[in-house]
């Protein structure tokens, strides 16, 4: 066995690998042997039939295999003991030769290799990245307060109608000239897309009756209508005349009152004991939430700042560009879709190889832990959209678990967890150029990236 690899440029690699008979045939032989034993051939009893038969129905097929494996083998053994850092699968190289598996002679198999571009990326306090510091005000707080009010709110009963309230109509309603009748229909006429309608509605009360055309209020709609009259989308062309709304129930959206009982159902019975503790619990809940957002943005400048120092970086593009529609070959359009790809998968994997770097110069490594915590923070991160933000740690710990378990979660949950400790360890190495920032200009400055 013979293997040598030349990459002239250090980013195009050819490697050939030279195969004589001794390399595989004792393989061959040992799998011809089982295929004897196990061979059912009419006219001769199992184990029994002549090896050359056997060879002549199974040589060049187990020839092939054995060929494969040992090729396989050698092949990321060589690049793992010579440190190559391939990109991607290896190629059957375009200046391959016909091979001849039927005849005894050396076996010489040529590989394309994308090889990684040679730079160095290194950080240390000389290098100077923002970090933003966004700032929690009371307009913030106030919102979440709100938000935590509507949450816990509930629908009281009322005598008189007001849109500015957003109330909503509960009544029978009835067609003017025609058989459909609706017990219990609710109505919320401040929704109504037609001015006229909606007045139709202004300061009515209990028991009052409104002729109103459900047609006319929602012109464009007709999954409204016929939801409303319990009726099939193609009948509302017949059924456009007005109706009665006899009123039998007035509800209003009251929000909770910010007292001890909202500050038990938000954090927990007897977490928070007054108005200002509640405030300052939701301020630090924000400011939790605003140091991710922060670590994220840090991150991005990284990036940005390294891929301006590494400067550009010369890639096997053409190699690159075969490795990527090879793994696209189920797409009918992958030639178009690795066209259109190209340069942003470019620009992502030279940001996976800075990276890798940067990972290996600070030592990090994902531990069993790591992957719990990051979990676990997705889990409450998923919570918390339900407004569910006292979830014991135990219903945590036990979603997370269950996340594990599930392999499509594992690597985005590893990538996580390697950014988290990679933010926390670069924030210890360069220089911070600490900038306060509100919430919107936070915001503001996302969008425009």
């Amino acid at each position: 066995m013979n293997i040598t690899f030349e990459a002239p440029d250090k980013i195009n690699g050819l490697m050939t690998i030279t195969l004589e008979s001794a390399d595989y045939q004792p393989e061959v032989e040992k799998t011809l042997k089982d295929y004897r034993k196990r061979a059912n051939i009419p006219g001769f009893r199992p184990g029994q039939a002549p090896m050359g038969m056997i060879k002549r129905q199974f040589g060049t097929s187990v020839k092939v295999d054995a060929v494969n494996k040992l090729l396989g083998e050698k092949l990321y053994e060589y690049v793992r003991e010579n440190k190559i850092q391939m990109l991607g699968e290896p190629l059957p190289s375009e200046q391959q030769e016909a091979l001849d598996f039927e005849s005894d002679q050396p076996l010489t198999f040529k590989f394309d290799i994308a090889v990684a571009p040679e730079f160095e990326a290194k950080l240390s306090g000389k290098d100077k990245v923002p970090f933003y510091n966004i700032t929690v005000d009371d307009k913030l707080i106030d919102q979440q307060v709100e938000m935590y009010q509507s949450r816990a709110g509930q629908y009281e009963k009322v005598e008189q109608f007001d849109a500015e309230q957003r109330d909503m109509l509960k009544g029978d309603l009835r067609e003017v000239n025609g058989s459909i009748e609706v017990a219990d229909a609710v109505l919320m006429p401040q929704y109504m897309k037609v001015d006229d309608q909606k007045k139709l509605f202004d300061g009515c009360k209990l028991g009052d009756i409104i002729t109103w055309n459900p047609r006319k209020a929602y012109p464009e709609s007709d999954v409204e209508v016929s939801s409303l009259l319990k009726i099939q989308k193609e009948e509302v062309k017949d059924h456009e005349g007005d109706f009665t709304f006899q009123i039998t129930e007035i509800s209003r959206f009251v929000k909770a009152e910010v007292n001890q009982a909202l500050f038990d159902q938000t954090f927990g019975e007897g977490t928070v004991k007054s108005e200002k503790e509640f405030r300052q619990k939701i301020a630090d809940q924000i400011s939790q939430q605003f140091k991710a957002d922060a670590d994220y943005k840090f991150l991005q400048d990284v990036r940005a700042h390294m891929e301006k120092k590494v400067g550009k970086l010369e890639f096997p593009e053409a190699i690159l560009k075969r490795v990527m529609i090879q793994n696209n070959k189920d797409r009918k359009d992958a030639q178009e879709y690795v066209e259109k790809n190209f340069e942003l998968s470019i620009k992502e994997l030279g940001w996976h190889l800075i990276k890798e770097q940067l990972v290996a110069a600070q030592g990090i490594k994902v531990e069993e832990d790591d992957l719990k915590q990051v979990a676990k923070e997705a889990a409450r991160a998923q919570f918390a959209q339900y407004g569910m933000s006292n979830v014991p740690d135990e219903y945590l710990d036990n979603y997370a678990q269950e996340m594990l378990k599930k392999r499509e979660n594992v690597d985005g949950l590893v990538d996580r967890a390697v950014d988290v400790k990679l933010t926390a360890a670069l924030k210890g190495v360069v220089k911070l150029d600490e900038k306060d920032i509100t919430l919107e200009d936070f915001q503001k400055m996302l969008q425009e990236k």
